[in-house]
């Protein structure tokens, strides 16, 4: 047989495919059928749930051909890693007309081996948003799939299974099947789903068929301690609820014994912000006149969110009349649990450089334009998280209060935080570093770095940023020098 056969006017070629998952069997046809020289419009592509019959005399009006079979003389055909990938990705999608796409892109990679690159080809723009959204749905699963444990009879094996109930919107279950045997090697469990069900029993993988939401159990003893244990751990300093809905859409809510709390932790989270501006309203009227009350007040300050994390509020220190005030964004893990500002890493590298300029650290006032440390957590260790603007401007009320009773003639800002906690707007740090700004007070700003910019970088650039700062700190000395003169 020749690799070449002659094809009628209107003949087709019929593939079915005996699984909506199977990308081998399509890839193995489709390259027999570019070899054989087949174009994509006499190519139909079927999967379970269709039949061949409904081409027969529709769009085609022809007749289904037998496969044909490439002779040894056929071409290669060339398909990329970056091709492969992705539309292994989308054959998983429930677009019946997926696999079409796919034989139609990888025939036009035979003479456009670039065709990818074309981000205005609407194939390309097609694949890609097949692709993005499988990844999505399969994260979703990732995410969401909750077991709960089967209770057995006395007359049922000992020992403990785990169902789970999940509604892909893809073909995504078998994919997905490693994920979960990897994760939870050690359990018995079963996922169950309208397209079919994975059974893992702690030594090997079985399939099973769709199944109904009420195969799956509907609750257990070990979720009143799960939803207890996310109470507990719902931080209402993070909550923004568009990215919440984003990430976690209400249609998984079913299936997650935690969503039932959901409105209610949102509700109360509302409701503590709220009772925070309005405490934050009442502080307002009355600015404490010692930086003693301010250090009180700050301990007990709940006008934003970060007040309400597992934290201590981290007063200034230094003398009360210095003639130069250094502001930093806010207290790290350190400063938070030492109770004073700037003693971790970048506290350090900030006296070291200090030294290098002749500014001696006990004469300035050291304080954060944030007062609290704001952080998410990372298994067991707290990691920073910037300040947004809105709560930047909240503590400007306590660093407002700080700079009226020390009255420094200069101010030293580290970082685009604690500029926006002097000046009340947003900065660029190139832009305004190593000039004076006249302050309403008749006090000077000068803006530089945070030291912890320092520390996040290596080799040239953290020379080159070092040489900066250094600038930075012996211009504001000079300018010391000559006020204190």
């Amino acid at each position: 047989m020749t690799a070449m056969q002659d094809i009628a006017p209107r003949s087709f070629y019929c593939v079915q495919l005996p699984a909506s998952d199977d990308f081998d069997l399509w890839r193995e046809r489709a390259r027999a059928l570019v070899q054989c020289d087949v174009p994509p419009d006499r190519v139909v592509w079927i999967e379970p749930g269709a039949t061949g019959d409904l081409f027969g005399g529709g769009e085609f009006g022809g007749r289904e051909r037998r496969l044909p079979v490439p002779g040894d003389d056929a071409r290669p055909v060339r398909a990329s890693r970056a091709f492969l990938r992705l539309a292994k990705n989308a054959a998983l999608h429930s677009d019946p007309q997926r696999f079409a796409l796919l034989y139609r892109l990888l025939w036009h990679l035979q003479t456009n081996t670039r065709l990818l690159e074309d981000r205005t080809d609407p194939d390309v723009r097609r694949l890609e948003e097949l692709d993005k959204a499988v990844r999505r749905d399969s994260h979703k699963m990732h995410a969401f799939v909750r077991f709960r444990r089967v209770e057995h009879s006395d007359e049922e094996e000992a020992g403990e299974h785990y169902v789970a109930w999940f509604e892909p919107e893809h073909h995504i279950l078998r994919a997905n099947a490693g994920f979960f045997v990897r994760r939870f090697a050690q359990m018995n469990w079963s996922i169950l789903t309208p397209q079919g069900s994975l059974h893992w029993d702690g030594e090997s993988l079985a399939e099973g068929p769709p199944a109904q939401r009420g195969d799956a159990p509907s609750g257990d003893p070990a979720e009143d301690l799960w939803r207890t244990y996310y109470a507990s751990i719902f931080n209402p300093a993070r909550l923004k609820i568009g990215a919440m809905l984003k990430e976690m859409p209400k249609k998984y809510w079913k299936n997650m014994p935690e969503a039932a709390l959901i409105p209610e932790l949102v509700a109360g989270a509302q409701a503590c912000e709220a009772g925070m501006v309005e405490r934050g309203a009442m502080q307002e009227e009355e600015r404490p006149e010692t930086l003693e009350a301010i250090d009180r007040a700050i301990h007990a300050c709940q006008r934003c969110l970060i007040g309400a994390l597992d934290n201590r509020a981290v007063m200034g220190e230094g003398p009360q009349h210095a003639s130069l005030m250094i502001v930093g964004e806010q207290p790290g893990d350190q400063e938070d649990r030492q109770g004073r500002p700037f003693v971790g890493p970048a506290g350090q590298l900030l006296d070291v450089h200090l030294q290098r300029a002749g500014i001696e650290r006990e004469r300035a006032y050291v304080t954060n334009a944030v007062k609290h440390f704001k952080y998410v957590m990372r298994g067991k260790r707290r990691l920073h998280q910037s300040p947004a603007a809105k709560e930047i401007d909240t503590c400007r009320w306590w660093l407002e209060g700080e700079r009226e009773l020390v009255k420094p003639r200069m101010m030293l800002a580290l970082g685009a935080s604690a500029a926006r906690g002097l000046l009340g707007k947003t900065v660029s740090i190139s832009k305004a570093r190593g000039t004076p700004h006249r302050l309403d007070d008749g006090s000077e700003l000068w803006i530089t770095a945070h030291p912890s910019y320092l520390l996040r970088l290596e080799g040239e650039a953290r020379e080159a940023q070092e040489r900066l700062f250094e600038a930075d700190l012996a211009a504001v000395a000079r300018r010391l020098a000559e006020l204190e003169a």
